[in-house]
């Protein structure tokens, strides 16, 4: 096995500088899960990074494939291409582990183009094979995790970020809700807040090893419920909590272990 201490410190500071709510949960997890943490998230800071990188579509798609032909050498437990992400990544995936994130990268294809979403159930898919899955292949590599937790989890936190997320995307020329009506935003938010709900009702089924992949949705119940009270926030970009609550809320979770 190489000497991976290199390639974290890397990822880690990949993920401090491209996901600074995330590359904050990974700190707040015990040390020995940040091994599977940071890899997993670097990926996904270069992933999603990448269809913005370029006017040229094309380009963008050649960015994303050259991740998904990775991602086919993990999966096939053969020999890896030497890369600071990759060659960590490498080391904490299974073969379906890498499928999953080879969906997520299928997924962020919407990224590179203009297109509106086709109808709720796709914006659903994206979210769901983006945050959903991104935090069932950490936690899945951290130990033992039922699926559908995981994915409700992932999705609260997916819907969460993508609210936080609407200004700069109709800044950059996207079309990230299908209604932005404050009614429609309204419903999503507490579709996200059932989820969560569901999520955490059966949290038994996330082993104590793989509870620190969850901790990744800390923010994601006061930012949905403050769209849900007040939708209009969305398009004002102040939906995120204060730094000092933030940081509290992630502190008493770290400690209890409760997502």
């Amino acid at each position: 096995m190489p000497d991976l201490g290199q390639d974290l410190t890397g990822c880690a500071g990949l993920v401090e500088r491209g996901d600074p709510a995330r590359f904050r949960a990974a700190m707040a997890a015990p040390v020995a899960a940040r091994r599977v943490l940071f890899p997993v998230y670097a990926f996904n800071v270069e992933v999603s990074r990448a269809p913005w990188m370029t006017q040229e579509p094309i380009i963008a798609e050649m960015r994303l494939q050259w991740w998904r032909d990775a991602l086919d050498e993990i999966g096939a437990g053969g020999p890896v291409r030497r890369h600071e992400v990759v060659t960590p990544l490498a080391d904490v995936l299974d073969a379906k582990g890498a499928g999953l994130l080879d969906a997520l990268i299928a997924a962020r294809q919407w990224d590179i183009y203009r297109d509106p979403f086709e109808d709720d159930a796709h914006l659903t898919s994206y979210l769901e094979k983006t945050s959903g899955n991104l935090m069932l292949a950490a936690a899945r590599a951290l130990g033992q995790a039922d699926e559908a937790v995981v994915m409700d989890a992932g999705y609260a936190a997916g819907v969460a970020n993508w609210l936080c997320a609407i200004p700069a995307l109709e800044e950059a020329g996207r079309v990230p809700l299908l209604d932005g009506r404050p009614d429609a935003i309204r419903a999503l938010a507490k579709g996200g807040l059932a989820r969560l709900a569901a999520a955490r009702k059966a949290r038994s089924g996330v082993s104590a090893a793989a509870r620190p992949a969850l901790l990744a949705a800390w923010q994601a119940e006061g930012v949905l419920r403050r769209a849900a009270a007040h939708p209009g926030l969305v398009a004002q970009g102040v939906l995120a909590p204060s730094p000092i609550r933030s940081a509290l809320g992630l502190a008493a979770r770290s400690i209890t272990g409760r997502w």
